[in-house]
């Protein structure tokens, strides 16, 4: 039974589509159908030694890696993350979520993972924004695959200048992001995926994860929400 008020409320401020910000139709969420198909999903998840993975060939170990989709500088998926990031429309998180978590149990690539943890944001820029951006999307890659989110394990101790406007170059030259391992004891022994927003060099999370290997008998898979190219 459709509830009044809700009917009501969306006649006077409909739900819009997060890219073409046209109205959505029941049973969309976040997205409307027609920019979905529109979006560069990479099909990493199916792919081993895909582009992710090889981005870290010799500096960090890494037993899997994925992202959803591609990055294309003012493409719709920037568009996407620019309104989950700064616009706090955590709905997109929740639908690329879904949207990985289940590429990911279809592949079968992914096992024995354990947990998951989530690039932490610097305390100032937390307190500024809010919320971080990926905890709607890790909760619901949580449920999907079944295993924890934990939280509050890693925090970030600098904070760097946005990487928004950056070429990749300038990003490789900047790395000023420092991360610190606080509870050593509740990852021993751990497969954790680790998971961000947008990989461009991935400095950050290398950074992250040569904090995370610091406890006892780690492996580190890695999800994205996009790759550059």
């Amino acid at each position: 039974m459709i509830n009044p008020l809700h009917y009501i409320f969306n006649l006077f401020y409909p739900e819009l589509c997060s890219i073409c910000e046209n109205q959505l139709v029941k049973g969309e969420k976040a997205i409307c159908i027609n920019c979905i198909s529109d979006l560069p999903v990479t099909n990493f998840c199916n792919l081993a030694n895909n582009n992710v993975e090889i981005s870290f060939y010799g500096r960090i170990p890494i037993e899997e890696a994925t992202s959803l989709f591609f990055f294309h500088k003012k493409g719709k998926v920037q568009k996407l993350i620019h309104q989950l990031k700064y616009k706090g429309n955590q709905q997109i998180g929740t639908v690329l979520g879904d949207w990985l978590g289940e590429n990911m149990i279809l592949s079968k690539r992914f096992k024995d993972l354990d947990c998951i943890i989530a690039v932490p944001l610097h305390s100032n820029k937390l307190k500024k924004r809010g919320y971080n951006q990926l905890t709607t999307f890790g909760q619901v890659l949580s449920q999907k695959l079944d295993i924890p989110m934990i939280e509050n394990v890693l925090i970030k101790v600098s904070s760097s200048q946005t990487q928004t406007k950056k070429n990749r170059f300038d990003r490789s030259v900047n790395i000023t992001e420092k991360f610190e391992l606080l509870d050593y004891e509740s990852i021993k022994n751990k497969h954790i995926l680790l998971i961000d927003d947008i990989i461009t060099t991935g400095a950050t999370l290398e950074a992250c994860s040569i904090q995370l290997l610091q406890s006892e008998n780690i492996k580190i898979s890695i999800a994205t929400m996009s790759y550059t190219i």
